[in-house]
């Protein structure tokens, strides 16, 4: 028995695969090595074939080929960047919490994402994962994915004077998220050192300075746990943003 494969929707196929791999390579949780690589492969391949690209347009010469490629690559990685801004916005906000309320300096080595992560910055950033999964706001950014497959097809090339602008805001976008999300807490956590500094002027024979982290710990965890019905609506935005950012880079709007 012989079995024959057409060739223009193979390779369209494995374009769409590489856009898709390039994209998972950079976006959160799929980066890192918490989800295996194989994972992410047949995961690649099965949206692959769930946006049947339309191979008319891919031009099958080797130089042709070779630079559709590296267009997809480009192409996936830039929105996968992206994405990664808007999404990591909460686990920044969780950074800036650890660096005024003192956790900073209990640094620990993630092996997962090989770098060096605080309190905070890893609990807000698992935390903005599980909301991401629970509320089906993956599902959004995966579709917004797949629909450029519509507004971008296939062997044409993006419009490129887009794409700054776009990462431009999502770095405004991701400080000020992040912002909003930690000052609240970032204001309080100063007046506490301010009182408890005007505390060791004013009766330095109580010995503020003793008491100040033990303080300074059970205000951060409370205010964290005041925060946390703040964090829904922050990765529904972050969604919204990212699914929108999406559709720009595509030439959609």
């Amino acid at each position: 028995m012989t079995l024959t494969v057409a060739g223009e929707p193979l390779v369209a196929f494995l374009l769409a695969s590489v856009r898709i791999l390039a994209w998972l390579a950079v976006v959160p949780p799929f980066t890192g090595r918490t989800i295996p690589t194989m994972a992410k492969v047949v995961l690649g391949l099965g949206l692959a074939f769930a946006a049947v690209p339309n191979g008319d347009q891919i031009p099958l010469d080797t130089f042709g080929l070779l630079l559709n490629v590296a267009t997809q690559v480009a192409v996936g990685v830039s929105m996968g960047f992206v994405c990664h801004l808007l999404l990591a916005a909460i686990a920044a906000a969780g950074s800036l919490v650890d660096v005024f309320g003192g956790f900073s300096l209990a640094q620990g080595f993630d092996p997962l994402s090989m770098n060096a992560n605080t309190v905070f910055g890893k609990f807000h950033q698992m935390l903005a994962t599980v909301l991401l999964f629970v509320t089906g706001g993956h599902l959004i950014v995966v579709g917004g994915l797949l629909k450029t497959f519509e507004f971008l097809p296939l062997g044409t090339a993006p419009q490129w004077d887009s794409f700054p602008d776009v990462v431009l805001t999502a770095f405004g976008l991701f400080f000020t998220t992040a912002v909003q999300i930690a000052l609240p807490l970032i204001a309080v956590l100063f007046l506490s050192d301010l009182g408890l500094a005007l505390l060791t002027k004013v009766a330095p024979q109580m010995q503020a300075m003793s008491v100040m982290f033990p303080v300074k710990i059970g205000l951060t965890l409370l205010l964290v746990g005041l925060s946390f019905p703040v964090l829904p609506h922050a990765i529904d935005r972050m969604v919204d943003l990212s699914t929108q950012a999406l559709s720009t880079m595509s030439g959609a709007g």
